[in-house]
């Protein structure tokens, strides 16, 4: 599911601690608003005390959950940080309706119930990131077209061929630059005919041994954060997949078999936009034509994980630039003092004797009246 679509789920929502109050209700999402689960019925979010039989306190703000479970549309759900955000509750109504109840999330799981955002159930994740085919440098595309004698003839042949995958190994997963593409297909309508094949490139990572959801947050955000570097511009997620560790994959009695690939909805620092037109290729920075994969996923964990202060706040100017550019400056001149520190660089960047007379010949051109304060 790309994150870029809406989608809708309507079943039966639960508690992982009471399994058997079940509230049906549907579970909405938009990229825009995020996921709200609409209850036709409540979960219990006031704050009480009993104070003695029979009497009950109720005290100011709200409960929260931070696991709902659910089962719509065939699949099992998983919702992370849930909040109620307003209801509506029938008390000494002439006619008696259900309650109402709406509960915002941080996280859906689409295809696993997961007790926890560190419970160990995945062994492998795939996400797809803006302009990442631009950045593979590969395609399973070739075109021709026909031009005999020097001239086009409107003959031509668009073949697709499969791309073997790029696979590297680098802080303890096996990281695979791979395509997935359709069979062709024809799209007929009454003003022609179009045929079509779609190809889409994403990072497959696959762990030495079973991990969380919060661990394949921040292998999403490794991928995420190299392509923005690599590109020079913010860089969005557009769709997040899991897959379960085998031992969770067991038959059930409804089905012979349970879905392993678990659909991620949540919200990255950017959401990918699928249909928007690509980088062009003489704009990105490097892609893995001229730093092969195999090569630069190794030396970008490593810094990714040494630099990461740093590279949060350099990062932070291509997803969150503030709207003045001292903020800006302040923030770039902040990530290269860390980025320095964290290199444990004891050097100054040039001799104290080429400095000196640099800095005196940039300071004649500043007006006088700012000389002091700007040479202090």
């Amino acid at each position: 599911m790309n994150l870029d679509d809406d989608g809708e789920w309507a079943g039966e929502w639960w508690l992982p601690d009471e399994p058997d109050h079940k509230v049906p209700g549907t579970l909405r999402y938009t990229s825009a608003d995020g996921l709200a689960l609409t209850l036709i019925g409540t979960f219990e979010d006031r704050i009480s005390t009993t104070i003695s039989p029979g009497v009950v306190a109720f005290h100011e703000g709200r409960r929260t959950w931070e696991v709902i479970h659910g089962a719509a549309e065939q699949r099992e759900i998983t919702l992370f940080g849930c909040v109620p955000n307003g209801g509506k509750r029938t008390y000494g109504a002439r006619v008696q309706t259900p309650d109402k109840q709406t509960i915002t999330s941080i996280t859906g799981l689409i295809g696993a119930h997961v007790s926890g955002e560190d419970e160990v159930v995945f062994s492998a994740a795939e996400v797809s990131v803006d302009n990442l085919g631009v950045w593979g440098a590969t395609s399973v595309f070739e075109g021709f077209w026909g031009a005999p004698r020097g001239r086009p003839d409107g003959s031509g042949t668009i073949s697709v061929k499969p791309v073997e995958a790029q696979t590297v190994k680098a802080d303890g997963a096996e990281f695979i630059l791979a395509h997935r593409h359709t069979l062709p297909f024809f799209d007929q309508r009454q003003g022609g005919t179009t045929g079509r094949v779609r190809d889409t490139t994403f990072v497959r990572i696959v762990r030495e041994t079973p991990f969380s959801w919060r661990e394949a947050m921040r292998l999403a955000r490794t991928v995420q954060d190299l392509i923005a570097l690599a590109t020079h511009r913010a860089a969005g997620v557009i769709w997040l997949r899991l897959r379960l560790a085998e031992g969770d994959v067991e038959p059930e009695p409804t089905r012979p078999q349970r879905e392993s690939n678990v659909e991620v909805i949540y919200s990255p620092s950017k959401v990918g936009d699928h249909d928007a037109k690509v980088i062009e290729p003489h704009r990105v920075f490097f892609t893995c034509e001229t730093l092969p994969f195999e090569e630069v996923i190794p030396r970008w964990c490593k810094v990714h994980e040494q630099l990461q202060s740093a590279l949060n706040m350099i990062l932070g100017l291509r997803y969150a630039p503030a709207e003045y550019i001292e903020n800006n400056l302040l923030t770039a001149v902040g990530a290269a003092e860390v980025l320095h520190r964290g290199l444990d660089i004891e050097e100054p960047p040039m001799p104290r004797e080429e400095f000196k007379p640099m800095r005196e010949a940039m300071l004649t051109h500043v007006p006088e009246q700012h000389r002091e304060r700007i040479g202090a």
